[in-house]
């Protein structure tokens, strides 16, 4: 039956992951992105704070979701890019399997969030500032076209920050 076949990116055996319930426990959620909600992890083993992006392989493009892992998998040792700890496949037969993308935590939201958080208060992000967040990402950049990749959707939404000033592109499906 149709139950027993490995459920298969385009090169991809998604039921290979391993499942994430014995090391990754959801503490709460931290939003929506493009595919499937996003939220905050904590690693059972080590304590570890992580971020998980849950897709639905059966509904999420799956050569987007390959990309993805594969640009994740192959990329993201550098500094401006959001570090990868895995994927894992989360078998239910309730509410479908979901495959769980665990990424390094970005505690300072989006540059979109700061830039409304600024004008929030009536101010405006002073241009240090923006020149340093501008110069990080476009580091990011490069180290993806160094290795002959394009991002394609490179957007507030799509910077992230960290609590402790880090620069991170996110979501590259």
């Amino acid at each position: 039956t149709f139950e027993m076949l490995p459920l298969i990116g385009k090169t991809i055996i998604f039921d290979n992951f391993p499942d994430p319930s014995d090391t990754w426990e959801i503490t709460e959620t931290i939003g929506k992105g493009t595919y499937g909600k996003v939220f905050k992890v904590l690693n059972k083993k080590n304590g570890q704070k992580a971020a998980v992006k849950i897709l639905d392989p059966i509904h999420d493009i799956d050569e987007e979701i390959e990309a993805e892992y594969n640009i994740l998998k192959t990329l993201s040792d550098h500094p401006n890019v959001v570090k990868f700890y895995g994927m894992y496949f989360k078998k239910d037969k309730i509410n479908g399997d979901k495959l769980w993308l665990v990424l390094e935590l970005c505690n300072g939201g989006s540059v979109t969030d700061l830039v409304k958080g600024f004008l929030k208060k009536g101010k405006r992000m002073n241009e240090s500032l923006i020149a340093y967040i501008l110069r990080e990402a476009l580091m990011g950049l490069q180290h993806l076209h160094n290795n002959k990749t394009i991002h394609r959707d490179v957007k507030g939404n799509n910077i992230l920050l960290t609590t402790e000033g880090g620069v991170k592109l996110v979501d590259f499906g």
